[in-house]
């Protein structure tokens, strides 16, 4: 225990020894959102060119398909506690597999393009917690950042590169384009059907429950890091949903997607470098740095240059990187629940926070476009993203210092709890 405190790996010492079954999960970690990301970010396109529906239709469809794959995240989460990580993974992806076969099958028949949408978006739902707690299950508590860095790293890469493969075929050749991705589905299927399960890791690290009544999806949930997530999603959601008509407007749809690459280049490269550093920054100094740089990126979106717009993806960017690793190692730390549990708890927050985000933020940048002013979308959110922070602090003290009975799971830990948490948990 005291080498803990003589030396601290790097991000690349702190992922080794890599086993085979890891090596696999962090290559489907790139290879899944690769597929995904052929499809999904032109759902709207294809749904509204290809299927002829209304735009109207086509957002509602999109809203509900959104909140489903973030909030669906908390069953994904409990049905891993129950039936294991490896069987989740698997049954995720065998409903995301058949959500991308309808895909192909909506060609002859089109409204199987949304039920089809919808069965890509619960697998999406029940595979991420399951995965995450896979691949920390076992892992002491200063490597799992770069563990969680690399897997978000992987998965980023694969975002990035799937729309550039796919963008000259998704309405030229949609049929081909639908059938490769399901194939890669099938194959990454197979994959996690052979990965080694153990007591500990096939039921999702969480084995002191057994026998008796199963707790509730939100039992044991760590309140800061969840409302804090739910913040950071809300507001990290104005850029994500709005950025593409703001970008357009001043530059060009090839900018825009300069935009994105860089800010993905950015979590794949800072990411794992700094997870030590986030890892070890306290609480309430991540929570500041993570939402100034988002206040400091949506201040310079709202100046509207091409400049501008590089320069406020990659400090917003730069502030979810702090906000969104450190949420999740924060709830982790707090809470008692098995890790698949925890992190299927986060995703509820996200799914709430970036619904909130299309409904309330679509009203205020539909309010600026009407009066001719689209730049104030941005100040306001930049505004927002110094004045709700302080918020939390009256969840922080109330949390903060309360004990935890042996009976209750909820409540916060202190910081040397940690060391004393049951690997996998």
């Amino acid at each position: 225990m005291g080498e803990r405190t003589t030396r601290r790996p790097g991000p690349r010492a702190s992922l080794f020894p890599l086993t085979g079954p890891l090596r696999f999960l962090l290559l489907s970690s790139f290879l899944i959102p690769l597929g995904s990301f052929m499809v999904l970010p032109f759902m709207s396109v294809f749904l509204h060119e290809r299927l002829g529906m209304g735009l109207g239709t086509v957002g509602v469809v999109l809203a509900a398909a959104s909140l489903v794959q973030f909030s669906g995240g908390i069953v994904g989460g409990a049905l891993a506690d129950r039936i294991g990580l490896r069987r989740t993974m698997v049954w995720a992806l065998v409903v995301r597999t058949a959500g991308f076969a309808g895909f192909l099958a909506a060609l002859r028949w089109p409204p199987l393009a949304i039920w089809a949408l919808v069965l890509t978006c619960c697998g999406a739902a029940l595979y991420l917690p399951a995965n995450k707690a896979y691949l920390v299950h076992g892992v002491e508590d200063e490597r799992r950042p770069a563990f969680l860095s690399a897997g978000n790293a992987a998965l980023n890469a694969g975002m990035a590169v799937g729309p550039l493969i796919a963008g000259p075929f998704v309405l030229s050749s949609p049929g081909w384009l639908f059938a490769a991705v399901t194939a890669l589905f099938l194959a990454v299927t197979a994959g996690h059907a052979r990965l080694p399960g153990s007591d500990g890791a096939d039921s999702g690290g969480h084995t002191a429950s057994r026998g008796t009544a199963s707790p509730g999806l939100l039992a044991g949930l760590a309140l800061l890091p969840f409302a804090a997530n739910a913040l950071a999603f809300y507001l990290y959601f104005h850029f994500q949903h709005f950025l593409a008509v703001y970008a357009v407007e001043r530059a060009s749809g090839a900018f825009y997607s300069m935009v994105l690459l860089l800010c993905f280049t950015l979590v794949i490269v800072v990411q794992p470098l700094a997870s030590g550093l986030i890892r070890r920054m306290p609480y309430a100094l991540a929570l500041a740095v993570g939402f100034t740089g988002l206040a400091a990126g949506m201040a310079v979106l709202a100046a509207g240059t091409r400049a501008a717009l590089l320069a406020g993806g990659a400090l917003i960017t730069l502030g979810d990187i702090v906000l969104f690793l450190k949420n999740d190692l924060e709830a982790l730390r707090r809470s008692r629940r098995s890790d698949a549990v925890v992190f299927g708890q986060q995703r509820l927050a996200s799914g709430l926070g970036a619904c909130a985000s299309g409904v309330l933020g679509g009203q205020l940048y539909g309010f600026g476009e009407r009066a001719g002013h689209t730049g104030w979308f941005w100040l306001l959110a930049a505004a927002q993203c110094l004045l709700l922070p302080p918020l939390l602090l009256t969840v922080r003290h109330r949390t903060a210092r309360r004990p935890v009975p042996d009976d209750n799971h909820e409540g916060a830990l202190t910081r040397d709890d940690t060391d004393g948490r049951i690997p996998g948990r």
